[in-house]
């Protein structure tokens, strides 16, 4: 490489990890999303003015986007061997300018000004205007960069192997570098770990003592709707919260967040998990459609605004979980009690309590988590909260088990005020262990890999089963 001649580095998908026309669409989407929207339909067609006015309502912190490692070690190289290195992007110039500044790259860059694109032939037309055809060294990292290449002493070319061969065999010097995406890193960022938090959709069947294998069926096909819904809708969050996700000491390894894939990938996922859960959805009846329709729409808003408000967010997520419930009866056509709802909800609610209980205790410093409404000295505000849900839960489940509902089904009375004792000991450890930072960021993923929690939960689950007559029925089969 010779001294004299710049190093000029593409930026999006080449020296960084991602793409920041679609970091600017989602950054703007959870600042100002209106704004956004119209923004995208009145100019769409003219993409410079486009990527213009999406950075100015998205005003991206630019030292936080990912950056490729071999990309950037190439260009320290070519640095300390006197070469200037250049960014050239089809981004708009003010972002190139930030992030050319934060890398300490030269201050002339080419970029998207507002009205020229400046993309594939017009790019290499202004690189060549400048620097002369073969006077300057390119790195890029798509078909559209061809025309580049071919004006370009050297290529370096980043995740194309097809083009670097083509290139090779047209006698251009070619250094290539691997960027591929992992499907794991795939599968990862539909965080299919959360699924299990769909377990929540047989409570109906085990509250009728309904377990016949149509319906637990009929609940399986459920929870897959339900997953491709819950993913789709991670994927959105995960776009929404990029910022806020590489300020956080664990969620910056996220997919996203980290560049690990694509942000077009994730929007495509969303689309095809979305028409998967309706799909499946409308298969199950109108009224499993109805409520997954609700939870995707409310999941949406709680993305987009609601987790940003203080107590809003927790009366949200305690919906969410609910919903899973009423969505279990719903695919089964199973009555959900009243009492049972009202009995679940506070019980969620100290669960969301929880949830930002955890993340409070973890976060490594003062200020407001992130994206979030909440610090350090609100603390004892949701412990305080949790504390009224754990307290409601029990009285509402002490007033449902003298309901005429609870005697049909559990005719042994005085084994469900027994079950009152596991079930407080269960909340209060979980508002603990939350308090206490011991938690998972997810209190539904982590009762459900808790070993003692599990314990507490089936040994009150065998109290109601024996209070339904549900064992002495099981025994006598069994023995007959």
């Amino acid at each position: 490489m010779a001294n004299e001649k710049p190093l000029v580095l593409d930026v999006d998908g080449t020296f960084l990890n991602t793409d920041m026309l679609y970091e600017c669409f989602w950054a703007g989407l959870g600042k100002a999303p209106l704004q956004t929207l119209q923004t995208c339909l009145q100019d769409f067609g003219d993409r410079a003015r486009l990527k213009q006015k999406l950075a100015q309502i998205a005003n991206l912190r630019t030292e936080l986007l990912p950056v490729n490692a071999e990309v950037n070690e190439l260009a320290k190289v070519a640095a300390s061997h006197g070469c200037d290195i250049i960014l050239a992007s089809a981004s708009d110039e003010q972002l190139v300018r930030k992030l050319a500044k934060e890398h300490e790259f030269s201050a002339e860059v080419i970029a998207s000004d507002g009205v020229t694109n400046m993309k594939g032939a017009v790019k290499a037309d202004a690189l060549v205007a400048r620097y002369g055809e073969k006077g300057f060294h390119y790195a890029g990292n798509e078909a559209v960069d061809i025309p580049i290449w071919e004006k370009a002493d050297g290529a370096i070319v980043v995740g194309q192997p097809k083009i670097a061969e083509k290139l090779q065999q047209a006698g251009h010097s070619v250094a290539e570098v691997k960027n591929s995406v992992s499907l794991k890193d795939i599968y990862r960022s539909m965080r299919p770990h959360q699924w299990v938090k769909n377990i929540l959709m047989v409570l109906p069947l085990i509250a009728a003592h309904q377990f016949d294998l149509q319906s637990w069926l009929l609940v399986l096909l459920g929870m897959i709707a339900f997953s491709a819904a819950a993913s789709s809708i991670y994927l959105v969050n995960d776009l929404l919260d990029l910022e806020a996700d590489r300020l956080h000491v664990k969620k910056c390894k996220r997919p996203f967040a980290a560049g690990l894939v694509p942000i077009k990938y994730g929007m495509l996922g969303f689309v095809v998990l979305a028409g998967i859960a309706l799909g499946v959805g409308a298969a199950l009846g109108p009224a499993f459609l109805g409520v997954i329709l609700l939870y995707v729409a409310l999941s949406l808003a709680y993305s987009m605004r609601l987790k940003r408000m203080r107590w809003i967010d927790i009366a949200v997520l305690a919906a969410l979980y609910t919903l899973r419930v009423v969505a279990g009866a719903a695919a089964v056509g199973v009555e959900t009690s009243g009492y049972m709802l009202l009995f679940i909800l506070p019980i969620f609610l100290t669960l969301g309590c929880v949830k930002r209980l955890t993340e409070l205790t973890l976060a490594t410093n003062e200020e407001r988590l992130p994206g979030r409404g909440y610090g350090r000295n609100d603390r004892s505000d949701l412990v305080n909260v949790g504390s009224l849900g754990i307290v409601g839960a029990l009285l509402l489940f002490f007033f449902y088990s003298m309901s005429d509902h609870a005697l049909s089904l559990y005719p042994i009375q005085w084994l469900l005020w027994l079950a009152l004792v596991p079930i407080a000991i269960w909340l209060i450890r979980m508002l603990v262990l939350g308090y206490q930072g011991k938690q998972d960021h997810d209190p539904i993923v982590f009762a459900l890999t808790d070993k003692i929690g599990l314990g507490i939960l089936f040994f009150t689950l065998s109290l109601m089963f024996y209070a339904a007559g549900l064992w002495q029925r099981w025994f006598q089969i069994w023995a007959g």
